[in-house]
């Protein structure tokens, strides 16, 4: 495999676990979705912002581990909103919609995102 795709599956896995911990309720069956089931332009989107998360952990030597939980999630929730407007160009509103308007349940699962790449 390439690092692309093994990012990708790990941010997939962190998004996963995230959503069944946190959502309430069951959640969507498309949140939990393998990633052998998960559409060719989400495992893009998934390992790009992996990616992302990676290097901005090696540009400022570790020390992003030091943002607080809230500032982890937007950067995760932010790498994911660049990836829908490069995937879909003008995206639903919901997929785009600013750290504010994010249910609970998703600014957790970012931020466990982050922490799950930074180890």
């Amino acid at each position: 495999m390439t690092e692309g795709v093994d990012g990708g599956r790990i941010f997939r896995a962190a998004w996963i676990a995230g959503v069944r911990r946190h959502f309430p309720g069951e959640p969507k069956a498309s949140y939990v979705t393998p990633w052998e089931d998960t559409p060719e332009w989400e495992r893009r989107a998934a390992a790009a912002v992996y990616e992302q998360v990676r290097s901005f952990l090696a540009v400022t030597d570790g020390a992003a581990t030091k943002l607080s939980r809230e500032q982890k999630g937007r950067f995760v929730a932010l790498c994911w909103i660049g990836q829908m407007y490069a995937h879909f160009g003008d995206p639903k509103p919901a997929y785009v919609a600013d750290w504010s308007a994010m249910p609970e349940w998703q600014r957790e699962t970012d931020a466990d995102i982050f922490d799950h790449i930074a180890v």
